[in-house]
């Protein structure tokens, strides 16, 4: 079991963890296979990393709620515990999702849908040729998207893996950027680059990349081709026109995947050019052997301030909603 211990710092601990710590009880009985222990201002945890990761997020939610309203009752650990269960996937007795682990990372880790909506988009591959991942930052659309593509590698389904994105600058200018456009584009697929290497080790990677197994190039190289039995994947797709998108599209040849990522409150085109991603989802919406995923600030897995910053901003640019919530 791995522990971790979260430290109670200008807290009232009556006020958080209750008479005779019923709070504490109340969020162990939603973990009976974890361990919660109140040791004066410390609150020590016993568990699976699953189960940690939930726990966490739990316990940073009801610091925050004490800090905003000075106590917590136990309706509030309740509430809490049940908006983060209906995010995650159920547990099986070893940690691991009771759903299918999609590869092994380099380092041992196990590499799985994490809420319901990434074990959609992974069930929607399954049985999709073409899928739309639609979500903001942070909810995993691209990593899963990426391990679904390195898997098919490894199980020989695919010959090669083909990863692109938009030449697209987000607030920076390309043109200062040394080297050609590939070199150019570089810093920008950093994050493909990244997931391959918690996927793939080093060497092998490289050992792919030098014989374009795997593939990472801007969008303008995928021009006139055909891509047969391979797995390809267009991240950023928000930044795509609807001429590169459908472009795009039409590459896909015999025994080949396609998953398209991107979110569509983040467009960096020009004001007066269209989304290639939301033109091809009001065409394509009807059309049978595409799926299509929405994930949300509910499926973030980064630090859990981006779920709240995600809310945050989605607030700011509706405010009318925000007030009939």
């Amino acid at each position: 079991m791995l522990e971790k211990v979260v430290t109670l710092e200008n807290i009232s601990l009556i006020d958080f963890l209750g008479v005779e710590n019923k709070n504490i009880d109340s969020l162990a009985a939603a973990f009976p296979k974890s361990r919660i222990v109140s040791r004066g201002n410390q609150i020590v945890l016993k568990g699976s990393t699953a189960d940690l990761v939930q726990i966490d997020d739990i316990l940073n939610s009801l610091i925050e709620h004490y800090h905003k309203y000075g106590r917590v009752t136990e309706e509030n650990v309740q509430n809490y515990i049940t908006k983060e269960a209906e995010t995650m996937l159920p547990e099986t007795a070893d940690g691991v999702s009771s759903d299918d682990v999609i590869l092994y990372g380099t380092k041992g880790a196990t590499i799985k849908a994490k809420t319901i909506n990434q074990q959609r988009l992974v069930d929607q591959v399954k049985d999709n040729d073409l899928v739309f991942a639609l979500g903001p930052a942070g909810t995993g659309k691209t990593f899963i998207s990426v391990a679904m593509a390195v898997k098919a590698l490894k199980n020989k389904q695919v010959k090669k893996i083909i990863i692109t994105r938009p030449a697209v600058e987000a607030g920076e200018n390309l043109g200062f950027l040394p080297g050609d456009l590939k070199e150019k584009i570089d810093p920008y697929l950093r994050p493909i680059y990244d997931a391959l290497g918690d996927m793939i080790p080093y060497e092998k990677l490289q050992y792919y990349m030098e014989r374009e197994i795997i593939e990472i190039a801007p969008l303008a190289y995928m021009r006139g081709r055909t891509l047969n039995n391979a797995f390809i994947l267009l991240d950023e797709a928000q930044n795509t026109t609807p001429m590169q998108m459908k472009m795009f599209l039409t590459r896909m040849g015999p025994d080949s995947k396609m998953i398209v990522t991107g979110d569509t409150s983040q467009i960096d085109l020009p004001r007066n050019q269209r989304s290639g991603l939301k033109e091809a989802i009001r065409i394509l919406n009807d059309l049978k052997g595409i799926g299509f995923v929405e994930l949300s600030e509910k499926d973030v897995v980064r630090h859990r301030l981006v779920r709240d910053i995600i809310e945050a901003y989605q607030r700011e640019a509706n405010p009318d909603e925000a007030i009939k919530s």
